[in-house]
């Protein structure tokens, strides 16, 4: 199967840094709004057979031009939600920051027993996110192409994870609103990542580089 990992438009916690992981979450600003506009005519050529978002509003506002332009529903489906922020929720200080992204570091060098504040930890994260992906991957054909669109944080730590990526390269991994993982392979067979657009998929014109975007920078970035 090919398999693409789709982060969501930009949100207004996302320019200020904040650690907007809970239900039901911030919706786009006009760049993020834009930003998912842009995302049909960059797919143009994929023969998108599904189209999932996470119960996450801005998942499901950042999927809805792709899926009116195949004419596809898109299925809610809960287990693709970012890293939670735990008891940093909602928070942009310094020390907030710097807890969450740590533990993600950790995760990201093969610590997946860091646990986030008051959080999951890396084996937690992994069930949850891993077992919607393959459940996804279960209901349909292994020759199609399914976009899932999702959150940074947990695109980058379930790529690295299952792609077995070095650290070196796990931990400089960025990925911008509207940007895009590309992976095929299967869950038994294993996952290859054969392409990573850290920019969005409509092109570098639609970065915001003066937000301060904590889920989407690498985290040596923020380190």
């Amino acid at each position: 199967m090919r398999l693409i990992l789709v982060r969501h438009g930009q949100t207004p916690s996302n320019v200020a840094g904040a650690l907007d992981t809970a239900f039901p979450g911030a919706g786009l600003t006009e760049l993020g709004q834009r930003q998912a506009a842009a995302v049909p005519a960059a797919l143009a050529d994929v023969p998108v057979a599904a189209l999932y978002a996470s119960p996450l509003v801005r998942t499901q506002l950042t999927a809805a031009p792709l899926a009116e332009a195949h004419w596809l529903t898109t299925v809610v489906r809960p287990g693709l939600e970012e890293v939670s922020a735990g008891a940093l929720e909602m928070r942009s200080d310094e020390e907030a920051v710097h807890g969450y992204v740590d533990c993600l570091r950790a995760w990201l060098l093969g610590d997946l027993g860091r646990t986030v504040p008051g959080g999951p930890d890396g084996h937690a994260f992994l069930d949850r996110f891993d077992g919607a992906l393959r459940s996804i991957v279960d209901e349909h054909d292994p020759a199609g192409t399914v976009v899932v669109v999702s959150h940074g944080a947990a695109i980058r730590v379930w790529t690295a994870l299952v792609t077995r990526m070095s650290h070196e390269h796990a931990t400089e991994l960025h990925i911008a609103n509207t940007a895009a993982a590309f992976l095929e392979g299967s869950p038994e067979a294993g996952w290859e990542l054969t392409r990573w657009t850290g920019d969005p998929l409509g092109g570098p014109e639609l970065l915001d580089a003066s937000a301060h975007d904590v889920t989407g920078d690498d985290v040596d970035d923020e380190a």
